[in-house]
């Protein structure tokens, strides 16, 4: 099976996109795998693919697939992504369209000076739709994990996160305490776990342990979760500038009930073909 791929990037987040709106595309986890391997495939965080809508409502159907081979609902670095991918390959002449992804339609709007803005949605603060095991609403929670009690805010933007504020991203342990967190009898669909440091009320800096993709250089749901999270335990006001391991993210959100609004780079690196046994 040959194979027609883009490598993009969004802050250093990677990706391997796939153009399916011709022809569908068989992926099995263990294609997915052997295409994000960064030995022996293409290497990436997420593999993306791009499908015609199911829905009248949207332009494409965009679907997204961790380097375990595993299938998630969102990401936010590949939404943006996305939209380049699809503009620059003259798939759409439109600068901002509506896509689909398992968890809701998005907006990403490409803008004149080659930034991409994404409507992430309203965040979900609801326990069991994070879904979290939890019998409080509470902003903050209380999480064992080993012999450490965290303070965590649980949040989705379409997938799950748990992020806790530290003094120093640094010395955090995100690989440790991330693959723990990301596999708590807490969260039955596992979670991406956020490590925040507040450098004032708008900026941060922000590490993020990937569900099924392990720590990634810039996450952009992670970053919409983590500043969701800041604003609401007042930490933070918005906009703010979100210092990632690949770059800065701007994220903008008015508070409860409406959309979070995610601005960063996307990125083309280069255009191949592999086979597939």
């Amino acid at each position: 099976m040959k194979l027609r791929f883009t490598k993009m990037h969004g802050l250093g987040n990677d990706f391997v996109v796939i153009d399916a709106t011709r022809a569908p595309v068989e992926l099995t986890p263990a294609r997915v795998k052997a295409i994000a391997d960064r030995h022996f495939g293409v290497g990436c965080d997420q593999l993306l693919v791009v499908e015609p809508a199911r829905r009248a409502d949207a332009d494409f159907r965009y679907r997204i697939f961790n380097a375990d081979g595993g299938e998630v609902e969102q990401c936010g670095n590949g939404a943006r992504c996305f939209v380049r991918f699809v503009h620059d390959r003259g798939l759409t002449a439109k600068r901002e369209i509506r896509v689909e992804t398992r968890s809701g339609l998005i907006v990403p709007r490409l803008r004149e000076d080659g930034l991409v803005t994404v409507d992430m949605g309203v965040p979900e603060l609801a326990p069991a739709k994070i879904p979290f095991v939890s019998d409080a609403d509470a902003v903050v929670q209380p999480l064992q994990v080993g012999e450490a009690t965290l303070a965590i805010t649980a949040v989705s933007m379409g997938n799950p996160h748990a992020v806790q504020v530290v003094a120093d991203v640094d010395a955090a342990p995100v690989a440790a305490q991330g693959a723990l967190i990301e596999r708590h009898e807490r969260f039955p669909a596992r979670v991406n776990a956020g490590f925040l440091q507040v450098v004032d009320t708008h900026r941060a800096r922000l590490r993020v342990f990937e569900r099924g993709a392990g720590e990634t250089l810039a996450c952009g749901t992670g970053a919409c979760a983590a500043v969701v999270a800041g604003i609401l335990r007042g930490l933070l006001v918005s906009p703010v500038r979100v210092e990632t391991r690949g770059g800065e993210l701007e994220i903008a959100w008015d508070g409860p009930g409406t959309s979070v609004r995610m601005t960063g780079p996307a990125v083309t690196v280069f255009d191949g073909e592999m086979t597939l046994d």
